[in-house]
């Protein structure tokens, strides 16, 4: 059995925890050695079934929400889908970027379960972010002679795949860390000067009102160790 997920919420409907970066949600068939899941990890751990809410990137870190019935999985879903969720997250991007900004590009659907073939529907996306600070470290990366990183605080108002990693890159300030969609030369200068070896992005806050109890829940779980100390790094640098 693998570690305990640790718990931030739970009441006798739905259940969060924080899952690390690295972890899957639930099976792919793209990732069939795999034997760590939240789901089924979360399902031992607790003596039940449950149900996720939405999903995170394997190695994205942070708040994932689970109903623990049927009935909880519905309402949650009605939830999101009428976008009564608001979730939070923190990036460090490539670059400096605006001081605020809206994000409103639609985005390929992907075919698939893992997110490897686009299609040629598209789906609408809307992201919100806020740099919160900015970084130039004194060494180069590609043709610049230094580095500059931001930290941003997002808001997804849809829940697309990828998609805060999809609309940075698509501005040209890709997250640190993102082998998929982000910058090679950028996490190659990050792993070597700052040791960044991780995606650099956390779900770090949701809230919504309890479909069955009308009590408003607002959940936090600031970034874990290896975030936070690449953060520091940065600072430092």
């Amino acid at each position: 059995m693998s570690d305990p997920l640790p718990i931030l919420y739970r009441d006798e409907r739905y259940i969060a925890v924080h899952k690390p970066a690295g972890m899957l949600v639930h099976r792919s068939p793209m990732e069939r050695r795999e034997a760590t899941f939240a789901i089924q990890t979360l399902r031992e751990q607790i003596g039940q079934r449950v149900y996720p809410l939405h999903r995170l990137d394997r190695p994205t870190s942070g708040i994932l929400l689970f109903a623990l019935d049927e009935e909880a999985l519905a309402a949650g879903q009605k939830l999101f889908e009428e976008r009564q969720v608001a979730k939070t997250y923190l990036a460090l991007t490539r670059g400096h970027p605006p001081e605020s900004g809206r994000i409103d590009i639609a985005l390929a659907k992907y075919r698939d379960t893992d997110g490897r073939i686009k299609s040629e529907q598209t789906q609408e996306a809307l992201t919100l972010y806020k740099r919160l600070e900015t970084f130039e470290l004194p060494y180069p990366t590609d043709r610049y002679a230094t580095t500059r990183y931001a930290l941003l605080e997002i808001e997804p108002q849809t829940g697309r795949r990828h998609q805060i990693r999809r609309h940075l890159a698509h501005l040209r300030y890709p997250i640190i860390g993102d082998t998929r969609h982000g910058d090679s030369k950028a996490n190659i200068a990050a792993r070597s000067h700052s040791e960044i070896r991780r995606l650099m992005l956390a779900a770090t806050d949701l809230s919504f009102t309890q479909p069955f109890t009308e009590k408003p829940i607002q959940l936090h779980c600031p970034p874990v160790a290896d975030f936070q100390a690449a953060l520091e790094r940065v600072r430092q640098s």
